[in-house]
């Protein structure tokens, strides 16, 4: 049976979870602040994306996201265990995307389905993800010039 503590922390991550995907899909790179622990590690390079602290995620997000006129970061299957003030995840993300191709071209509709695996610690601003890394699942109808 799970305490009342439990329930919440779950809760609370997976909250933050979602607040994540809201903010990648809202091209608000900079709320991720709000996400991950200062010291954080994020590994993108499934898809041939950023790997490094939280600056440069949110760098390489800046440049990377206006492409994508439209996406969804839809997670289920959420997984969490739970040790005290530490946690761990891992989060199934199916991510339609539409794409621009350049001018006076239509756009592109892709989806990408992956796994976040991650690590969690509590902190005095409540729970933060301390490491995230993607693990590739599979790819639909992706560009040809995406080679991932």
């Amino acid at each position: 049976m799970l305490s009342q503590q439990e329930i919440s922390d779950r809760f609370e991550i997976q909250d933050l979870l979602f607040h994540y995907a809201d903010i990648i899909d809202r091209k608000a790179a900079d709320e991720l602040r709000d996400v991950f622990t200062e010291d954080a590690h994020i590994d993108y390079s499934a898809f041939d994306g950023s790997v490094g602290d939280v600056n440069t995620t949110i760098d390489f997000l800046k440049q990377a996201l206006p492409a994508f006129p439209n996406s969804q970061h839809l997670n289920a299957n959420i997984q969490i265990k739970l040790n005290g003030d530490e946690a761990e995840g891992r989060v199934m993300c199916f991510n339609p995307m539409e794409m621009s191709m350049g001018d006076d071209q239509p756009t592109h509709v892709f989806m990408l389905g992956l796994w976040y695996v991650d690590k969690y610690v509590r902190t005095d601003k409540g729970w933060r993800i301390k490491e995230r890394a993607e693990v590739k699942s599979w790819k639909f109808n992706t560009p040809d010039f995406m080679t991932f």
